[in-house]
């Protein structure tokens, strides 16, 4: 599913058992893995990291975030002494029929962030949120001019978050007192993908 990320947890041996126990009926397409890690305390990562993304939960009594894998995954690359995640991705995609993987690619990407198509002008400014007195200028419809330099939002975010993976920024910004996530949210309307 698009945009969304399940963070889950099994004590079971075969994590290609607990992903097939979860393609039911109810599910459009079959779970990919894309992280696993074996960690000391499943049921204390999982709750440390429901907490975390609390936020962005889609649904309180459902596991789904509306987040990046890379922020589950940096966090758990902290937490998981062994990243499983190779050998079972293998595994469970030996077991997903050709048919469940092409219904799969029916479901669309979000569109990338375009600011000239979410209403913004070339020179426009961007404020983060977490310190006002840091800003961007839009440069075209995907960059911004940042410490001199013409680089995406994603990357401006990483280098004043200090992070060595990507980020989703939108959360992150406003323009013109509006949050960009909410500017996006609008643009790009679930009707539209």
């Amino acid at each position: 599913m698009p945009g969304l990320i399940k963070i889950g947890k099994t004590t079971q041996d075969d994590v290609s058992i607990r992903m097939s126990q979860l393609y039911s009926t109810g599910v459009p397409v079959p779970f990919e893995c894309i992280y696993a890690a074996e960690v000391a305390d499943c049921s204390k990562v999982e709750s440390a990291l429901h907490i975390t993304f609390g936020p962005y939960r889609i649904n309180q009594s459902r596991e789904f975030f509306k987040i990046e894998p890379e922020q589950a995954i940096s966090i758990l690359e902290l937490l998981g002494p062994n990243n499983a995640s190779a050998k079972i991705t293998k595994e469970l995609n030996q077991n997903i029929s050709i048919a469940e993987i092409d219904s799969g690619k029916k479901l669309k990407k979000k569109p990338n962030l375009n600011f000239i198509a979410m209403g913004l002008n070339v020179g426009d400014t961007l404020v983060f949120i977490a310190d006002e007195n840091i800003s961007v200028i839009v440069h075209d419809e995907k960059k911004v001019e940042f410490n001199g330099e013409i680089i995406s939002l994603t990357k401006a975010t990483k280098e004043i978050l200090n992070l060595d993976y990507a980020v989703q920024p939108t959360p992150r910004w406003k323009a013109n007192g509006r949050l960009l996530s909410d500017l996006y949210a609008e643009t790009y309307s679930d009707d539209d993908i």
